[in-house]
């Protein structure tokens, strides 16, 4: 029985593994027809002509046979046999896609080295690549202009206050530099010893090179790139050295960002024993090249300060420089993947009482689909880090400059995360990590999980939230919450309106919190009671506020310290801009508690009110709609959301009216009633059919092709392609608006400029909706015509008409992208065919005369004796 359990036969030739032929499991299938041999699998998919396991319906997956699978394999022959496999045939449009995809990632990554270059020369180098080399010429005082930016954006209170980015050797090294033996360059026995490197640690033969020399001097001067140049239509053949080079560099690019940290992690987790670990996280490839990257940080850094030690500054300085490069790229990593993604985990684990789950099946559905369900957290805890932040900017409009000391304020124009990342040690930003990690949970604990146990407490028949995800839909209910994150709440805090509202409400908690516990000067500032009576305490914008400043100059704990730009909040410790004084009363600590608690009950009643009202109100009036049966509780709150901002926008409304009169109201309401059906028909328009044609024909083109296979029907939901269109069109618009401009752009410009308001009708329909509406219809309704009405009169086999229906939708799409790709081609030979003819053979113009009867143009032509 033992033997039977070991022995994995395959499921078409029965037979076992081999090392030469190893057995896959490539689909959900288990049991005896679980493991299949690849040339098995190969042959079986040619005979039957599918792709994908006729039992579970599993797609099988391929990896490439390019450079890429080359260097990962791990094997000797798939090195041998490279070159064969470059001429294969074989997958060759998936190893072009994912080409394009490794291409793109190599220019991404180039020009990042680039800025970060750029980031290290304008905004000087950290102290410890610096301090044993002497300043290049005329960078004196970029130095010190970089030293006094960089000493406001601090992250220490002076007291505490690190060294500056750029350090006063720079400015007292001028004489020799330091560090250097004079007789250094006289010792044989040293030169002999260092061979070809005694240039980088002989002073007298290498010391003005040592101050020129720099080795963030990556880019070089190249020739102006030109059409005729790149395509070797200049007589050169310089097009085959570019395409040598782009090559090259691409496959160093993988060597050098892919393959080396990848198999330095690979062979370290195995020794230290973590493999199982590891790949039981389903993304074995990304973190095993993460714990790369950081071995080989702590490689670099451990080689800079050797060849400090042995005063070589051209080494130490390029491994130092590589050090930043690695360090910033795996901050960077950290600071918009990782916390974000904690973030996401975090409110999912709080929230999992609020829609009856448990960790056992957010255990399952990671497993079934791990970056599916990663990415959602990624981006629900994105989300959640911005809208923080939005509330961090709304509240510093509200409070005394100062008040937020703690936090780093977003609008200075001096903040520079990237030269935060640069000159910080890491233990600074690890501690801020932590910091940001410790608040950012501990709200989620206040607003999140225990609103949610009180409301179980208080209304037990309240929760779970209805959102029940049907297995029948081929697009389940996330594109609704997407729906619900992308458009509905950024349409409700946009507005000007909401906004203002929230802004009274902090303001007004701000002034009844200030006067019943005695801060009002503390929180909003009293300028006329600091013009007529001296505080007590009068600082500086250099010092932090009061409570911290009289405390032997030691900083108080702080509340926490967040992120960089990446996620939109950092804490920062140091002293505020702009701080302004204020009156200090009697026991200023314990009010300061009392402040915070009071803070944190209103943050809780919010929370409750903002979890119950919506969904309650959307149940109520749906009730009257579909009766007692169960609704996703994403429309009941959608619903309820809008019901109460237009019932407290209305409110708003009458009060600012009612002194007017009632002629005026009259007046007011017939313009409002004109505008809301004007709206209501644009609405209609642009937010209801559009997005439909736009889902329904995305679902044509990509979703079906990819899911459905050609001996089933594709079925098609509406109102699931409708939110999916939102979505597209939002996307669409966002691309309009920054591409080049053209009259799709213009008119969406001029609909923003008009606003609500001032809606023009006539002009939204005639210049947007119809050409748009007419566009997506004959993109829906000609290759339908097409399948259905042409190609069965031709007289073709039922095989062949599902196949012209089912693929006709991307076969157009690939026909119009070749074409469009083509024309801008051929404008572009146009433009280069009249470049060369002018540039080669064009001798002289002659100006021509310009009349204003049609056909009696004075003119001489241009003398072209080339062409007599």
């Amino acid at each position: 029985m033992d033997t039977a359990e070991e022995a994995d036969i395959c499921r078409v030739c029965r037979s076992e593994g081999t090392p030469d032929k190893p057995l896959y499991h490539p689909c959900v299938c288990t049991g005896s027809i679980k493991f299949i041999h690849q040339e098995c699998l190969v042959q079986w998919l040619k005979h039957s002509r599918k792709e994908y396991c006729e039992l579970c319906k599993h797609r099988f997956a391929f990896t490439p046979s390019r450079i890429y699978k080359c260097l990962f394999t791990g094997s000797v022959s798939s090195l041998l046999t490279l070159p064969l496999d470059m001429l294969s045939t074989e997958n060759l449009l998936a190893d072009c896609l994912q080409g394009c995809f490794v291409v793109t990632c190599t220019l991404c990554a180039f020009i990042s080295l680039v800025w970060l270059r750029e980031q290290i020369v304008h905004g000087g180098a950290p102290q410890w690549l610096e301090q044993h080399q002497p300043p290049p010429p005329n960078a004196a005082g970029q130095a010190n202009e970089a030293q006094a930016a960089g000493q406001a954006a601090a992250d220490e209170p002076p007291a505490a206050q690190p060294a500056p980015a750029d350090p006063p050797a720079q400015n007292e090294a001028e004489p020799e530099p330091p560090d250097v033996p004079p007789d250094q360059g006289d010792d044989p026995e040293l030169e002999e010893e260092e061979g070809a490197a005694a240039e980088d640690a002989d002073p007298n033969n290498g010391a003005q090179d040592d101050m020129n020399w720099n080795a963030l001097e990556w880019d070089r001067a190249a020739e102006e790139l030109t059409w005729e140049r790149m395509l070797g239509l200049d007589g050169s053949l310089v097009f085959l050295e570019h395409v040598f080079w782009v090559v090259s560099l691409n496959t160093l690019f993988i060597l050098v960002f892919a393959f080396c940290p990848y198999h330095i992690g690979h062979f370290s987790v195995v020794g230290l024993g973590f493999e199982e670990y590891v790949q039981a996280s389903h993304f074995e490839g990304l973190i095993t090249t993460i714990v790369g990257y950081i071995l080989l940080a702590m490689t670099l850094i451990l080689c800079h300060g050797l060849a400090a030690l042995v005063r070589f500054q051209r080494s130490r300085r390029l491994l130092g420089v590589c050090y930043i490069v690695v360090k910033v790229s795996l901050l960077v990593v950290v600071e918009i993947g990782v916390f974000p993604l904690i973030c996401g985990w975090w409110l999912d684990i709080c929230s999992l009482e609020m829609f009856d789950a448990s960790l056992k099946d957010r255990e399952l559905s990671f497993k079934s689909a791990p970056g599916t369900t990663m990415f959602l957290h990624w981006l629900v805890g994105m989300v959640y880090v911005f809208y923080f932040a939005s509330f961090i900017l709304l509240l510093r409009e509200v409070l005394r400059p100062g008040v937020l000391w703690f936090l780093r304020n977003l609008n200075d124009p001096d903040f520079n995360p990237v030269q935060e990342m640069i000159h910080l040690p890491i233990y600074r930003h690890l501690r801020r990590f932590i910091l940001s990690v410790v608040v950012f949970g501990s709200i989620v604990l206040l607003m999140l999980w225990l609103p949610i146990r009180l409301i179980k407490l208080l209304l037990p028949t309240f929760l779970p939230y209805n959102v029940m995800l049907y297995s029948d839909a081929p697009v389940s209910e996330l594109s609704l919450e997407l729906l619900l994150l992308q458009v509905v709440l950024p349409a409700l805090l946009e507005q000007g309106h909401t906004r203002q509202w929230l802004k009274g409400l902090v303001r007004a908690w701000t002034v009844s919190a200030g006067y019943l516990l005695d801060l009002h000067s503390y929180l909003l500032g009293e300028q006329e009671d600091n013009d007529a009576n001296q505080p007590v305490n009068n600082n500086n914008n250099n010092n932090p506020p009061h409570g911290h400043h009289n405390n032997n100059n030691n900083p108080a704990p702080a509340v926490g310290e967040g992120l960089h730009a990446a996620h939109q909040a950092i804490l920062q410790q140091g002293g505020p801009v702009g701080f302004q004084p204020y009156h200090r009363p009697l026991r200023f600590p314990f009010r300061i508690v009392l402040l915070i608690a009071f803070m944190c009950i209103t943050l809780l009643v919010a929370s409750l009110v903002c979890l119950t009202l919506p969904v309650f109100t959307g149940r109520w009036l749906m009730s009257f709609w579909t009766g007692n049966s169960k609704i996703h509780e994403l429309y009941t709150a959608a619903c309820g959301l809008y019901v109460c901002w237009l019932s407290i926008r209305g409110v708003t409304v009458l009060l600012a009216w009612m002194p007017q009169g009632r002629t005026v109201i009259i007046h007011k309401v017939q313009e409002w009633t004109l505008m809301i059906l004007k709206t209501l028909v644009v609405a209609l328009l642009v937010a209801g059919v559009i997005p439909l044609l736009l889902g329904l024909l995305f679902e044509l083109v990509i979703v079906a092709p990819l899911r459905v296979p050609l001996d089933q029907t594709p079925l098609f939901y509406p109102w699931q392609d409708w939110a999916l269109g939102v979505l597209h069109a939002k996307i669409i618009a966002a691309i309009t608006l920054m591409g080049p401009q053209w009259w799709l752009k213009t008119v969406i410009e001029q609909v923003y400029a008009n606003g609500i308001r001032n809606i023009d009708l006539q002009f939204i329909i005639r210049k947007l909706a119809a050409p748009v509406i007419s566009v997506l219809l004959l993109s829906l309704c000609v290759p339908y015509v097409i399948a259905a009405g042409v190609v069965p009169a031709v007289g073709v086999t039922p095989e062949m008409e599902i196949l012209m229906q089912r693929r006709i939708y991307p076969f157009l799409l690939m026909v119009v992208s070749l074409i469009g790709i083509l024309s801008f081609q051929i404008r572009q030979f146009k433009r280069l065919y009249e470049h060369i003819k002018n540039d080669k053979y064009l001798v002289g113009q002659r100006l021509v005369n310009y009349e204003r009867k049609a056909g009696r143009t004075s003119s001489v032509p241009p003398s072209n004796p080339v062409a007599e």
